[in-house]
């Protein structure tokens, strides 16, 4: 049995909540009403996974995720509203400890659950076995290195890098991510210096109006310039651009040269910004040797297939170890098809990143 701490303010969502997961049949769950109470039963009902939601009465949720975290940490994932200012909560909270968000049910919750029910199910059964970590305190430093990573990064198109390579040889860094994400970018994306010389993309799965946020959060703390990607744009060093949520990331090339765009979300994949869609236009229009992909934390299998088959024609790509891992899932399946050049822990992967780029 699964024992689910649900905490809510709201006693209809607690109620349909609990509904929810009685009917699993392999779950045992306990409600609160608000943080403190979430904090109690996080001591005498010993929950393995909690929902808790951010807005409450009494104790928020942020103060009682660092509460938790400190005193018995668990996987918490968070009962979000689906707006910027709930993005930025969010985004603190999966800071603080947080393994994933839902979506909080706008309007007639009884309608809008049914909606996300599936989801809200997968990512609970996930969280459950997930892999905690401990919050660094990114969210304090991230005023501070504002204005260091403002005067790091290049204000134009910088000479050829000390790095040793000519900035215009089409080499690229691609990364697929979903669960646990955005903790585990701001182990990796603030370590690539600012002369680094190849363009970033990432596909993140998260909600349209979650990675205009997370890109800003990610520019405070990287010394690249961190970009939500709204339009075409040519690939050019010094840039990590972000898949904006709602749809898909693509490399296109035109009159030779490499240009990245975004497009409505297609119905044949099952997450998104897709990370197979983007390695599959990788495929297309990149030479494979001149690439690096990088496959992170997250639930299922998206990427798997397009990474392993830039790996068979030349690429370099590396998978997130389990030993850091919250979610073992999307690095696990690349691991799986022999798609892996090498696998390592999250604190290793920039290193290995910027070896490989000077070796090119």
């Amino acid at each position: 049995m699964i024992k689910l701490l649900i905490v809510d303010d709201s006693a209809l969502m607690r109620r349909q909540l609990k509904a929810i997961f009685t009917a699993e049949g392999d779950f045992q769950v306990e409600v609160a009403r608000h943080g403190q109470e979430a904090v109690e039963l996080n001591r005498t009902f010993e929950p393995d996974v909690i929902t808790l939601d951010i807005n409450m009465p009494q104790m928020d949720g942020l103060t009682a995720l660092s509460l938790l975290m400190a005193e018995r940490p668990v996987p918490v994932v968070m009962v979000s509203s689906l707006t910027e200012k709930g993005a930025i909560s969010t985004l603190e909270a999966l800071n603080l400890g947080a393994v994933d968000y839902i979506p909080k049910p706008g309007g007639t919750i009884s309608l809008s659950i049914a909606e996300v029910e599936a989801e809200i199910i997968a990512k609970v059964r996930a969280a459950a076995g997930a892999r905690i970590r401990k919050s660094r305190g990114l969210a304090s430093r991230i005023r501070g290195n504002l204005s260091v990573a403002a005067a790091a990064r290049p204000t134009h198109t910088p000479p050829p890098s000390p790095m040793g390579k000519d900035i215009s040889d089409d080499g690229l860094v691609i990364i697929g991510v979903s669960t646990g994400g955005p903790r585990t970018l701001e182990e990796i994306l603030p370590r690539l210096p600012a002369d680094f010389p190849w363009p970033v993309l990432v596909a993140q799965h998260m909600p349209p109006s979650f990675t205009r946020p997370f890109a800003e959060r990610m520019n405070a703390l990287c010394a690249l310039e961190v970009l939500e990607l709204r339009r075409p744009l040519e690939l050019v060093p010094g840039q990590i651009h972000i898949g904006r949520g709602g749809a898909d990331i693509l490399v296109t090339r035109r009159a030779g040269r490499l240009l990245v765009s975004a497009r409505p979300e297609s119905a044949e994949m099952l997450w998104h910004p897709s990370v197979e869609l983007l390695g599959c236009s990788v495929l297309q229009h990149c030479d494979p040797r001149r690439v690096i992909g990088v496959m992170l934390t997250g639930m299922g299998y998206d990427g798997a297939d397009s990474f392993t088959k830039l790996k068979r024609q030349g690429a370099r790509t590396v998978a997130e170890s389990e030993q850091s891992a919250v979610v073992f899932g999307m690095p696990a399946e690349l691991i799986k098809r022999g798609g892996a050049t090498t696998v390592l822990p999250v604190e290793k992967i920039a290193e290995q990143i910027i070896k490989w780029v000077r070796a090119c």
